[in-house]
């Protein structure tokens, strides 16, 4: 594998260290050695901060409603709307203790509103647009916001939102962007953004501690009923502190800087001046109803003063071509997604050479969570960067992290030689290896670590155990027993490994991971099933390419299953049936997240005849 210059520079990556405790119950412990430095006691601060020192920084942009244009709000312009629109939900004089429910995609607005509310010491929650636009059925978003039960609700369109909130009975302030008018009593956005700032906003402001309530986000609800998971401005400040001393090229400062930071233990010293600081640039779509995009990316940006400019795209058919135009104009520094997004992305670059060569131009990384990224597509992105950058090899790396924690606990800032591995625990983090049936769960603490759901006592106790680590119920092991500085590798959810029916434990995660690498370009995802059955079976969401021919999709199923069982795997990792589901993964029933990786639990439940025809012995659409 090539070398990555600025990764073995101590002045721009931290090096991989990490101590290991053992325990006398036979589970053990990684934490940083590094100490978590001070960080900001709100998120508000990084507002304040950069409209102070880069007013007419770049802070947000979107496209302008004809699509060939952007829409462009710098750091100055940012703090004003802020400021303006938290008077105005001063002056509302809102019920206290309930938070603003925001049911948008992400826009200006969007982030406006969000931030304003954080301003003034109450919290926002963002819930997915798809809950309010891509069902006919507003059950979900009415038990979300019945939980809640927030004190003012903003969309961007009454048009488009109207019928969702009109479906949920709320007797509160509706807030839109456009066509306010045509709800009763609705509050234009426009006018709170002309409403004159007083020294109350100020004052509300210097009130925030770092306990406060910053946002509230809700679970996916694949174990249960969605919870609240409180987000406190400690949790989301820190977060970006250990992600900064880890990414040292965030926190570059300006020459004119009195004098670098310290080493760190053995490290090399710094010489020379502080090189200048290197603000991010992204192009991102990740949904700020999720921690990802809304509190790993758009925290990122404000925390170091940089610019996000927000994708109307998505990962999928006719809307790939967007992000595609996205980030060829804009050559972000930074590029945050899931795999599925880099899967859709790669064959436009491999057929575009130009475009492959604008989107990578600037890059430092290509970052995947959510879900691991395949061998395959690992080989490509690399590929494709050596044709069009040669001698400039693409670092592609990874943390691993959960809403409850804010996200990230752990963070892979070396030259990795494949997926799999998910680094080692931030500064600030701590993560407890337990022995859980043939696995070691995870279990972690630190200063990121949330509080608890929401007015579920019951619920946030079970989240604990009896040393306080949270229970986030994913396993993991060392990739290297004598070196666990080389970091973690992910071992699947807890919850999701299974037995087949002769005992024989089926660890899912890495089994499906193999799968889908071996199956591209054929399968987009697929459910291992087989609980309590006598074998494993597939239950295979084609991609599109697989979709076109499906002559060639069964002929791979095929392949696959033959080679595996000559190769004498073992029954657990030896599926011997495959079915190709015709529907795509259904967002409201739970099968797929906003953030494009499947709900194993949720697809076996809703799909549980489709789960019987694999196993009936008669049916011809099995793949055998």
């Amino acid at each position: 594998m090539q070398a990555i210059d600025f990764l073995a520079d101590p002045a721009q990556v931290a090096p991989p260290r990490t101590v290991r405790i053992d325990f006398d119950d036979g589970s053990f412990s990684l934490r940083s050695p590094v100490a978590l430095q001070p960080y900001a006691r709100c998120i508000g601060e990084w507002v304040e901060r950069w409209a102070r020192e880069t007013p007419d920084a770049l802070a947000l942009a979107e496209r302008t409603p004809d699509g060939d244009g952007w829409r462009r709000l710098t750091y100055g312009e940012l703090r004003r709307d802020v400021g303006r629109v938290a008077q105005a939900l001063l002056d509302l004089d809102l019920p206290p203790q309930r938070p603003i429910a925001i049911l948008s995609d992400n826009a200006i607005d969007h982030a406006v509103m969000m931030l304003a509310t954080m301003h003034i010491g109450r919290a926002s929650c963002s819930l997915s647009s798809a809950y309010s636009r891509l069902t006919q059925d507003f059950g979900r978003l009415r038990g979300m916001l019945q939980l809640l039960g927030p004190a003012l609700v903003y969309a961007s369109d009454a048009k488009v939102y109207g019928p969702a909130i009109a479906a949920c009975d709320l007797d509160v302030p509706c807030v839109f962007s456009a066509n306010a008018d045509q709800w009763p009593g609705g509050l234009d956005l426009a006018a709170l953004r002309a409403t004159p700032e007083t020294p109350a906003v100020r004052e509300a402001f210097e009130a925030i501690t770092p306990e406060t309530h910053a946002k509230y986000l809700l679970t996916s609800g694949s174990t249960g009923h969605p919870k609240a998971a409180v987000n406190t401005h400690r949790m989301l400040c820190a977060n970006q502190q250990m992600m900064a001393q880890t990414w040292r090229f965030l926190e570059h400062r300006s020459p004119q800087a009195a004098s670098p930071p310290p080493p760190e233990g053995d490290e090399p010293a710094w010489g020379g001046p502080a090189p200048a600081r290197e603000a991010p640039v992204l192009v991102d779509w990740l949904p700020w109803s999720h921690t990802f995009g809304g509190n790993h990316n758009l925290h990122m940006v404000l925390a170091h003063g940089g610019a996000l400019h927000i994708d109307e795209g998505r990962p999928a058919p006719g809307l790939i071509e967007k992000t595609a135009r996205n980030l060829r104009e804009v050559k972000p520094t930074l590029w945050f997604n899931v795999p599925r997004g880099f899967d859709m992305m790669l064959p436009l670059m491999e057929a575009d050479d130009a475009l492959a060569a604008d989107v990578l131009s600037r890059l430092r990384l290509a970052f995947y969570a959510a879900a691991a990224l395949s061998p395959s597509t690992w080989q490509r992105l690399s590929a494709l960067a050596e044709r069009v950058r040669p001698g400039r090899p693409l670092w592609l790396t990874t943390s691993w992290g959960c809403t409850e924690t804010s996200p990230a606990i752990t963070s892979a800032h070396w030259a990795l030689d494949g997926a799999g591995c998910i680094g080692n625990p931030l500064p600030g983090m701590e993560v407890r290896f337990v022995p859980n049936g043939g696995k070691l769960e995870m279990r972690i603490k630190g200063v990121s670590v949330f509080p608890g759901y929401r007015d579920m006592p019951r619920e946030t106790a079970a989240a604990f155990d009896d040393e306080g680590y949270y229970r986030v119920g994913d396993a993991g092991r060392l990739l290297d027993e004598a070196r666990p500085e080389r970091g973690i590798v992910f071992d699947g959810r807890v919850a999701e490994d299974f037995k087949l029916g002769s005992g024989t434990w089926v660890s899912v995660g890495p089994l499906r991971i193999e799968l889908v690498s071996q199956l591209a370009p054929w399968v987009q995802d697929l459910v291992v099933t087989g609980h309590d059955r006598e074998a494993v079976g597939l239950l295979v969401f084609p991609s599109p390419q697989g979709a076109a021919e499906p002559a060639k999709l069964a002929e791979a199923l095929r392949a696959v299953l033959r080679r595996r069982r000559d190769e004498g795997l073992g029954s657990a990792r030896c599926p011997t049936c495959a079915l190709v589901l015709d529907t795509p993964p259904h967002a409201d029933s739970g099968e797929i997240t906003d953030k494009g990786y499947i709900n194993q639990r949720a697809v076996l439940a809703r799909r549980a005849g489709d789960v019987a025809r694999l196993y009936d012995g008669s049916d011809a659409a099995v793949i055998r």
